[in-house]
């Protein structure tokens, strides 16, 4: 069990391919894993056990055939099992279709295993749900996953699968994945599809994709979730050829912007500049053109408008919720940091959306215009390692306490990303003097995940992450035994 969880997900496919192991085994080996680990790290929250074995029998013959599979517990629907977002206002909720994202995962030959834990509504760069309770980090069990994709981030830092769904509203695909020490690739805006449930969702934002152990199996996982459905609000660009024939392809010499200074003119902490400091030197190393400079435009304003969107982004979810259930949430369903964001949302005119969004249409023509002149732009991901289990938390006394204990650890603007729409990286090169993992992150152009991979992995031979593996984990017997016991 230990050596097949070592095996990325690429490896694992081409396992039953060959016929040395069937889908089935493949699965039952997962099911054993996360028997063995989620006690300890509570990433996974809905099982499909029983599912999971007959639907192995019957995988297709897709790239990944056989390969067990996590998807987060927001936003994409599988039919007949819950969806609760973290919500105790959800509860069990059921889901009556499959998102088309989980009709191409299965095509591709996935078999979902379970779904994972997530802050409620996705609203905090930490995965502590009231409804769910925290997932650990694997690193450090005392420490936080950072969100909100940190269920998935869990399972795949430790083992239990190779990949596993995440989502990226405003950095929840690459904050986990820093945190976890992973790759968290997040797409080009509508590379991935969000349908039938959206067509958009907040003014194009959120991004559907992976956290994985290689880059092989996030460009494998994009060209066979990738591409545009009927009804869709616009298309991604399309890709040159397919996004796996970008790793391993010399990425040339790549001029690379690089600061360690967050939007208000200061570092973060000095494990991320040590990250960045190695990044920086590691690509100068590997012939790539290094130069310090700040992303221009991240003013007041458009820091206001972030604020205007994802307050309305707020009332929104939870408006969804009210319609789709047919009634209000009770005074305990909704954690205090949500419900204090809905108000804040509620009071969000139409006029005051509309505006915030054009200053930040704006502000995404400057990114494009600094992106003529150089091909990446390198900060840390996060501006702290992952923090103390029980940081990032509001309470009815204190709602916004999250915000502000969260805010500090993210304040390097992955949400850039977001509101361009542009694909950008989070890359595990760095681990501090504690053994938590550090990553740097990488913004790219519109619609050039090739870039992205390109680097990615060539960084990856230069510095095989995979080799590290968490204190928690499937990769030892001896650490199996240990969370057992």
């Amino acid at each position: 069990m230990t050596e097949l969880a070592a095996l990325d997900a690429v490896a694992q496919a081409d396992l039953v391919r060959r016929g040395e192991l069937t889908a089935e085994e493949l699965v039952a080996a997962a099911i054993e894993r996360i028997e063995a680990l989620d006690p300890v790290l509570n990433a996974v929250v809905t099982p499909m056990f029983e599912h999971a074995q007959g639907a192995a029998r019957r995988a297709p013959a897709g790239p990944f055939r056989g390969v067990p599979f996590l998807v987060k517990d927001l936003l994409v629907d599988v039919a007949g099992v819950r969806m609760t977002a973290g919500s105790r206002f959800l509860r069990d909720t059921v889901s009556v279709h499959d998102s088309e994202l989980v009709v191409r995962l299965r095509r591709a030959g996935l078999v979902i295993v379970g779904k994972t834990n997530t802050p409620e509504f996705g609203m905090v760069p930490a995965c502590e749900p009231v409804r769910h309770g925290p997932t650990r980090n694997p690193w450090d069990v005392t420490r936080s996953t950072s969100g909100s994709s940190g269920g998935s981030a869990a399972a795949v830092a430790s083992g239990m699968v190779p990949m596993a769904h995440a989502n990226d509203l405003g950095g929840s695909i690459r904050f986990p994945a820093a945190a976890t020490g992973l790759l968290g690739l997040k797409p080009t805006r509508a590379r991935n599809p969000l349908g039938p449930g959206c067509g958009y969702v907040v003014s194009g934002w959120l991004t559907e994709h992976a956290v994985t152990r290689s880059v092989r199996d996030s460009a494998v996982l994009l060209d066979a979730t990738a591409g545009p459905t009927p009804g869709d609000p616009y298309p991604a660009p399309p890709p040159a050829r397919p996004f796996a024939a970008e790793v391993g392809a010399d990425p040339g010499r790549l001029r690379i912007a690089f600061t360690s200074r967050t939007p208000d003119g200061s570092p973060g902490d000095p494990d991320c500049v040590d990250a960045l400091d190695d990044a920086v030197a590691l690509c100068s190393s590997l012939g790539h053109e290094m130069l310090e400079a700040n992303l221009p435009g991240l003013t007041p304003a458009v820091g206001a408008a972030i604020g205007t969107v994802f307050h309305a982004a707020t009332a929104w979810t939870v408006g969804h919720w009210v319609r789709r259930l047919g009634r209000e949430p009770g005074p305990d369903e909704l954690e205090p940091l949500t419900q204090a964001y809905r108000e804040a949302g509620e009071r969000v005119s139409a006029a005051e959306y509309l505006l915030a969004i054009g200053e930040l249409q704006a502000f995404a023509r400057g990114v494009a215009a600094f992106l003529t002149d150089v091909d990446l732009w390198l900060t840390p991901t996060t501006s702290s390692p992952p923090p103390p289990l029980g940081e990032i938390v509001s309470t009815p006394d204190d709602p916004m306490r999250a915000l502000r204990r969260g805010g500090p650890t993210v304040r390097y603007p992955a949400v850039v990303a977001n509101l361009t729409g542009n694909p950008a990286m989070s890359v595990p090169l760095w681990w501090n003097d504690a053994g938590l993992p550090v990553g740097v992150h990488f913004l790219g152009r519109f619609g050039d995940e090739a870039t992205l991979l390109r680097l990615a992995a060539q960084l990856e031979q230069a510095r095989p992450w995979a080799e590290r593996t968490p204190a928690v984990s499937a990769f030892t017997a001896a650490a199996i035994s240990e969370s057992r016991a």
